[in-house]
């Protein structure tokens, strides 16, 4: 069995409160985890409403297909909208 655990931090230059800034999350973990089937959740940050640090987890057979589904998900958020930002984002695979 094989872990592999992805962190991203974000800038959420659109969240004026911390309440726009957990819906902004809030959008963007659910369609994650819908689309991948991977666990995601803001693991930091929870108080500053102009940052989120995103953990998402996977578990494989595979490191390299562990790998391959963490970077499909960065690359997927890269992508996705215009209301914030990734900033950062570490790949460990155990």
């Amino acid at each position: 069995m094989v872990i592999g655990v992805c962190t991203i931090e974000l800038r959420l230059p659109a969240a004026g409160s911390l309440k726009d800034k957990r819906r902004i999350v809030k959008s963007l973990t659910s369609q994650v985890r819908d689309k991948f089937n991977v666990s995601i959740a803001e693991v930091d940050f929870h108080d500053v409403w102009g940052t989120a640090e995103i953990g998402v987890t996977c578990v494989s057979t595979d490191g390299g297909h562990a790998h391959a589904m963490l970077s499909n998900v960065v690359k997927a958020i890269e992508n996705r909208r215009l209301d914030f930002i990734l900033t950062d984002y570490s790949i460990e695979i155990w």
